[in-house]
């Protein structure tokens, strides 16, 4: 295959100061889970990106001083020479690869209570720091301002010496001291560094001359600023003082890296924003400068891109979470393989490693953060062991990724799914408000299990216990997934609601099946993902009057992992969806549920022609526990194995589901030793 001249320019190289970047695709600076925890997978997750294309790749943001400590948070740390290593190896691991490593070190001021260093948190201003620690951030005095540009120096040299091509100097998403120094709201000094937004941009253009002064000769110089905080009069606007600090320092940096904040804003997912949805925000940078500009909007098409670079909107594709779905994107449109990219479904999955403290992971990519720890790549896997045929039953996230490994191993594959249709839940999903992107997960696999010969799909096929005795497959892997349960039972409630019998109960498997339930709903979220907010929002947009109800302090309270809580609940309010917290539904009747406060007992009584909890689910078990049942007929018909995977055998996130099926079948006929299946990154004493 050859590459489709219309993307060209996307493969022109351009100069950042003193270096030049092979091609305009840029992995921005995104957090990872692993940073100074786990510096050997951290190295090899970069490295890999820069295999598959990417011109520059950077890091997470960068700790330059222990007043700075993001803990528990496992991000980057340059504090002194001893951690130079660390990012020598990443550096090396994308220079492997012809692209240029790039670094965002930063002082994140009030934004960090510096948890394990102790150290009293620095502000422009005396005030409390960002999360809800008791403690408050001092005024910086002119010394504090004078080792904070001695700080940046240090650490810009120190990257230097790890071997970066780019040294950023860090203003985003509301997080790093200068961006503090820059805001209204953050600085009202009185001195040469507070008032005007001249002061205010002071310490921001110090710290580039220090950066340039230290490592420009040999290093390009990036800032990294968000143009608009989203918060009206009392942030930056784009068009107000976001364009003010562009022209002040336009051709000072060699690249500008611009964005909005805060990091949710910036990261939006799917279900609130578009592809390329900063494009009305960053636009105007380019006509102010020079120098190559960057930013980010979520791009998986090529197109998209072009239209970006050919309109002058940027001269770089910026990506975190594309980079993350698909290292390889590059790539495949450079050898002509657009239709092999695994677009970003914008699910935030990946935004989830950060806040768990653990690597990251991607829905549609299940390698990513196994790429040291289990050896495996994004686009090549091991070939077959065997001659051994396996019969997959389960056309969804599982069972799709399942059969697409093993076909691409070379093992011969069929699967059967029982719908008419391919996907799963992830094909009902799809259907509800705001998540029509996470089709992807389907639509990628099955254009790729198309182009393998060694795997036949049968739709409609309702498979029987006696059908699988039948075939005689050797292997069979029970991939059929879950459903919701109708009875109430979750974390809060260990048994069955009592009144269920007399009440109108929808679960959302009956609401996505296309059932409309009676008004008003009352919806129990005990699941506390996107569920029980997306069925609210459904079923009120069908005109419904809904009363959302849940154990937790605000909706959807696991989504503050996927930066979009904020959004759901703004949303459901604005839909005029009635919200009752710390609430757990106890009892349920004919026209009206009853709740109990989490704390103190206390109940109320809500009127609700029909109930729809969203709880939790049981795995769709049935035909793996009728087949096991009887080990003598599975054995007579030649089944050597029946194995569960993904919600089959418990159920989980979309993500879960389709690194169960790649797990698999990575690991089928693979006669390893009992023991821990991953390397660890030990501390050595």
């Amino acid at each position: 295959m050859t590459r489709d001249p219309r993307y060209d320019c996307l493969f022109e190289p351009m100069q950042i100061g003193p270096v030049t970047a092979k091609n305009r695709f840029y992995q921005v600076p995104h957090c990872n889970g692993m940073g100074y925890r786990f510096p050997k997978g951290m190295a090899a997750m970069r490295g890999m990106k820069a295999e598959g294309g990417w011109a520059v790749v950077s890091t997470e943001e960068v700790e330059i001083h222990h007043s700075s400590d993001i803990s528990p948070y496992a991000e980057g740390r340059l504090w002194e020479d001893k951690d130079i290593p660390v990012f020598a190896r990443m550096a090396d691991a994308v220079h492997a690869h012809g692209a240029l490593a790039a670094i965002e070190i930063t002082h994140n001021g009030h934004a960090v209570a510096n948890r394990m260093s102790r150290e009293v948190p620095m502000a422009p201003c005396d005030m409390p720091v960002v999360d809800y620690d008791p403690l408050q951030a001092r005024a910086m005095d002119l010394s504090d301002i004078r080792a904070l540009r001695r700080w940046q120096r240090d650490a810009a040299l120190r990257s230097q010496r790890a071997g970066f091509d780019i040294v950023y100097v860090y203003a985003g998403h509301g997080l790093a001291l200068p961006m503090h120094f820059l805001s209204r709201r953050h600085n009202r000094r009185g001195d040469a560094y507070g008032g005007s937004l001249e002061n205010r941009v002071r310490l921001l253009r110090e710290l580039i001359e220090e950066t340039k002064d230290a490592v420009g000769d040999r290093c390009g110089v990036a800032l990294r600023l968000a143009v608009d905080e989203l918060l009206g009069d009392d942030g930056i606007v784009a068009a107000e003082e976001g364009r003010e600090i562009v022209e002040m320092l336009a051709e000072l940096p060699d690249l500008w890296d611009v964005n909005v904040s805060d990091w949710a804003n910036d990261s939006q997912t799917s279900r609130f924003a578009e592809e390329g949805f900063q494009e009305s925000y960053v636009s105007f940078v380019k006509s102010l400068t020079s120098k190559p500009v960057v930013g980010v909007g979520r791009f998986t098409s090529p197109d998209t891109m072009v239209s970006q670079l050919r309109r002058g909107v940027l001269d770089f594709i910026g990506a975190a979470r594309p980079s993350i779905a698909d290292p390889f994107l590059p790539r495949k449109i450079e050898e002509g393989r657009v239709d092999d990219i695994r677009e970003c479904i914008g699910c935030n999955i990946c935004v989830s490693g950060d806040f768990s403290i653990t690597p990251i992971r991607c829905t549609q990519n299940p390698t990513m953060g196994e790429e040291w720890r289990k050896g495996w790549h994004p686009e090549r896997i091991p070939p077959k062991a065997s001659d051994s045929r396996i019969l997959v039953v389960g056309g969804g996230p599982a069972g799709l990724e399942c059969a697409r490994a093993l076909g691409q191993r070379g093992y011969e594959v069929t699967l059967a799914e029982a719908e008419t249709t391919f996907g799963g839940r992830v094909t009902k999903e799809a259907r509800l408000p705001g998540l029509s992107a996470w089709a992807r997960v389907r639509d990628h696999r099955l254009q790729q299990l198309d182009g393998l010969a060694n795997v036949t799909l049968y739709p409609a096929s309702d498979l029987t216990v006696e059908d699988l005795r039948d075939f005689g497959f050797p292997q069979v892997v029970m991939a059929t997934g879950a459903f919701w349960r109708h009875d109430g039972v979750g974390r809060s409630n260990a048994w069955p609601l009592p009144g269920l019998d007399a009440a109108k109960v929808f679960s959302p498997d009956d609401i996505m099946a296309g059932a409309l339930p009676e008004g008003p709903v009352t919806v129990y979220d005990d699941d506390h993902y996107y569920m029980g907010s997306v069925m609210a929002e459904k079923l009120r947009m069908a005109g419904l009057a809904v009363t959302l109800v849940t154990p937790a302090s605000n909706v959807a309270a696991w989504t503050h992992n996927t930066l979009e809580q904020s959004a759901i609940q703004r949303r459901l309010l604005e839909l005029g969806v009635e919200i009752l917290q710390q609430h757990k539904v106890v009892a349920v009747a004919a026209g009206e549920v009853e709740a109990a406060c989490v704390y103190s007992g206390a109940r109320r009584k809500i009127a609700a022609a029909s109930f729809l909890p969203v709880t939790a689910r049981l795995p769709n078990d049935k035909l793996w526990r009728a087949l096991r049942a009887d080990p003598q007929a599975l054995a007579d018909s030649g089944i050597a194995a029946v194995t569960p995977i993904g919600d089959c055998l418990a159920p989980a996130t979309i993500a879960h589901a389709v690194y169960a099926g790649h797990r698999f079948a990575r690991e089928f006929d693979d006669a390893r030793e009992d023991g821990v299946p991953f390397r660890r990154e030990l501390v050595t004493l």
